[in-house]
C-alpha cells in the first residue's frame, strides 16, 4: 500500500502534534521548491523535474516508490556520480568526503551543490518519518 506524506503522514502527525505537522510540511515545501531557475551557467531553467528526480531517488534508495512517477527521469537527469553522492550521503554519511562532494557536478556552483544536499537530507528525513508514522498507524489500528 502507498503511504505518502501528503495523504497519510502529514495528517497523522498533524492529529498527534499539530504544530509539528505544519512546521515539517512547510520545511519540506520550502526546500523542495527552492530554486534560482539556474543550472550551472544556464539561466531561466525550470528545475522542477531535477528537484523531483533527486527527491524521488532518495525515497527510492530507502524503498519508497510512487506509482505515478516515471523513474526513467531519474536515469535521464541524475548522472552516475550524483547518484553515488546521494546514496553515500543518505545511507553512509560518515563516508562522505570532500572528494565525493567534488566529483559530482564539477561545473556547478557550490550553492547548487548545497541545494542538492538540502534536498537529499529533507527527503531522507521525510522517508524516515514515513516509516515511523506508518508503524504508528499500524499500531493504532
Amino acid at each position: 500500500q502507498d503511504y505518502t506524506w501528503e495523504d497519510h503522514g502529514y495528517s497523522l502527525i498533524n492529529r498527534l502534534y499539530p504544530e509539528v505537522g505544519q512546521l515539517l510540511d512547510e520545511k519540506f515545501q520550502v526546500v523542495y521548491n527552492l530554486t534560482y531557475n539556474t543550472i550551472a551557467m544556464h539561466r531561466g531553467v525550470d528545475t522542477s523535474m531535477l528537484r523531483r528526480a533527486i527527491w524521488n531517488y532518495v525515497h527510492c534508495v530507502f524503498g519508497i516508490r510512487y506509482d505515478d512517477y516515471n523513474y526513467g527521469e531519474v536515469n535521464q537527469l541524475l548522472e552516475r556520480s550524483l547518484k553515488i553522492y546521494i546514496k553515500t550521503v543518505a545511507c553512509y554519511p560518515e563516508k562522505t568526503t570532500k572528494q565525493t562532494y567534488m566529483q559530482f557536478w564539477r561545473h556547478f556552483k557550490h550553492s547548487e551543490k548545497v541545494h542538492v544536499n538540502l534536498l537529499l537530507l529533507e527527503a531522507r528525513m521525510q522517508a524516515a518519518l514515513l516509516y515511523a508514522l506508518r508503524a504508528v498507524t499500524r499500531y493504532m489500528t
